[in-house]
C-alpha cells in the first residue's frame, strides 16, 4: 500500500505542475491580450482559452490538494470524540468523497465522449471542448484514487 501511496503522491505532483503551467499560460495569454489591446490588436478567443485552461488548472490541482490534505476541514465536533470515532468519521467522509469524485469522473467522461461525438467547439476560435472536459475526468479520477487509499488507511486505523 505504501508503494501505491507514493505513486499517487508523485502523480498528483506531476498534475499539480501541469495545473501551474495552465495557470501560467492563462496569465501570459491575458497579459499579452491586454498589451495588444493597447495597439488595437486583441488576441481572438482569449476569453475562451483562459476559461478552458481554467478547467485544467482547477481539476489537475485537486489531486495534489487532496493528497496533501490541503482542503478545509471542520474538526470542531470530531475533536471532542474518541480516536476510534474520529477514525470512523474520517473513513466515512473519505468513502463518500471517493464515491462522489468517482461519479463526477464517470459522468464527465460520458459528457466528454458526447462532446467529441457531436463535434462541440468553442464559439470564437472553434477549439474542440472535449479534451478540457476529459481533464476534469482525469483530475477527479485521481482524487477518487487518493481518497480510496486514504479510506483504506482509515479502515486499518479503526481495526487498530
Amino acid at each position: 500500500m505504501l508503494r501505491l501511496e507514493k505513486q499517487l503522491d508523485n502523480l498528483s505532483s506531476v498534475f499539480n505542475w501541469l495545473a501551474a503551467g495552465a495557470i501560467m499560460g492563462m496569465m501570459l495569454l491575458t497579459c499579452a491580450d491586454v498589451v495588444l489591446r493597447l495597439f488595437r490588436h486583441p488576441i481572438p478567443g482569449t476569453y475562451e482559452v483562459v476559461g478552458l485552461m481554467g478547467t485544467v488548472g482547477v481539476s489537475f490541482a485537486l489531486a495534489y490538494t487532496t493528497a496533501k490534505k490541503g482542503h478545509i476541514m471542520v474538526e470542531f465536533l470530531t475533536n471532542r470524540m474518541s480516536k476510534k470515532v474520529q477514525f470512523i468519521v474520517a473513513a466515512a467522509g473519505e468513502f463518500f468523497s471517493a464515491l462522489l469524485f468517482g461519479i463526477i469522473a464517470w459522468q464527465s467522461a460520458l459528457y466528454a465522449l458526447d462532446l467529441k461525438r457531436t463535434g462541440e467547439v468553442s464559439l470564437t476560435i472553434e477549439m474542440p471542448v472535449y479534451p478540457f472536459v476529459f481533464s476534469i475526468t482525469i483530475g477527479c479520477f485521481l482524487v477518487c484514487l487518493i481518497l480510496t487509499a486514504d479510506f483504506y488507511k482509515s479502515l486499518k486505523r479503526i481495526q487498530g
